[in-house]
């Protein structure tokens, strides 16, 4: 028997639309002044930006994918589009740290005389950009891996903006220009230890990995523990999307169950405790007549 407790993915167009917004109109702003001043740092902010629209572009549309009703051959909906979206979004990431990177160390050797003012303001402007998208995703990161990606995209981004502002204040002062490029590395590292656990979460919710906050064990303590049960098996985990989660599992009940009341009070609890949405169960009497009773088999 299946029941299902979901609720529906809490719907964040206005705040995409108002940071896509936002951030093409500081990747214009940037690039251009980037140029003006020569400043790899600038320009590099200002492309990183830019993926993060793609990126914003590509949570959005997960997001609206995963409200989708199912169908006949889509019976889950698109629910894992959002699944899809956040492991793409951190690929984007990490190519366009590699080109910053590439550009950065390339600027080592060929250093060019940089305009720290320019570089400060167009900076200090896209720490406020990137402060104020972040914020319109604060909310949902939590409960939301899509909307995470999203979330620290946006993060890092003020982070990276600010560190630009430093660079541009440091070349003022000294007239380092080597001081720029060595500031893009260090803006790549931060980006990357970010960027590694949102593609390690990813890739996880991609293969099907139960999903980080329920302890399957616990999950399994609980309904082997339950009256008239004695014995669990079949027992899967997965997510549906960067927000629900599915359970399927065959309990031995030489008795039967005590029909729907059991069932509605299990997924009850399966829902409130463990945050799983979607549970179905089968009830057998003798397990030895299950084909997929044995631990191993799938």
């Amino acid at each position: 028997m299946n029941h299902d407790h979901g609720h529906a993915p809490a719907n964040y167009d206005k705040a995409f639309a108002i940071g896509i917004a936002l951030n093409v109109t500081y990747v214009v702003v940037g690039a251009v002044f980037g140029v003006l001043a020569h400043s790899v740092a600038l320009v590099a902010d200002a492309g990183h930006n830019l993926s993060d629209v793609l990126s914003l572009l590509l949570a959005w549309g997960a997001s609206r994918l995963s409200q989708m009703q199912p169908t006949k051959r889509y019976t889950y909906g698109l629910r894992s589009s959002s699944i899809l979206a956040s492991l793409v979004n951190a690929i984007i990431l990490l190519i366009a740290i590699g080109a910053v990177a590439w550009e950065a160390i390339r600027r080592f050797n060929q250093p060019q005389e940089i305009s720290g003012g320019t570089v400060m303001a167009v900076a200090a402007f896209g720490v406020v950009i990137n402060a104020a998208t972040a914020l319109l995703f604060v909310k949902g990161r939590e409960s939301d891996l899509n909307i995470k990606g999203a979330f620290l995209h946006m993060a890092a981004d003020a982070g990276v903006s600010l560190g630009v502002v430093v660079a541009g204040f440091a070349i003022i002062r000294t007239g380092l220009y080597w001081i720029d490029p060595l500031t893009s590395l260090v803006i790549v590292a931060i980006i990357a230890v970010g960027t590694w656990g949102l593609l390690r979460d990813s890739a996880c919710l991609a293969l099907q990995a139960v999903p980080p906050g329920i302890d399957g064990s616990k999950v399994q303590e609980y309904l082997t523990a339950l009256p008239e049960v004695v014995g669990v098996h079949d027992l899967h985990i997965w997510p549906m999307s960067t927000t629900q989660t599915a359970l399927t599992v065959h309990l031995e009940m030489p008795n039967g169950s005590s029909g729907d009341e059991f069932l509605q009070r299990v997924c009850k609890h399966l829902h409130d405790e463990f945050q799983i949405e979607h549970s179905t169960m089968q009830i057998e009497q003798n397990a030895k007549a299950c084909s997929l009773a044995p631990e191993q088999k799938v």
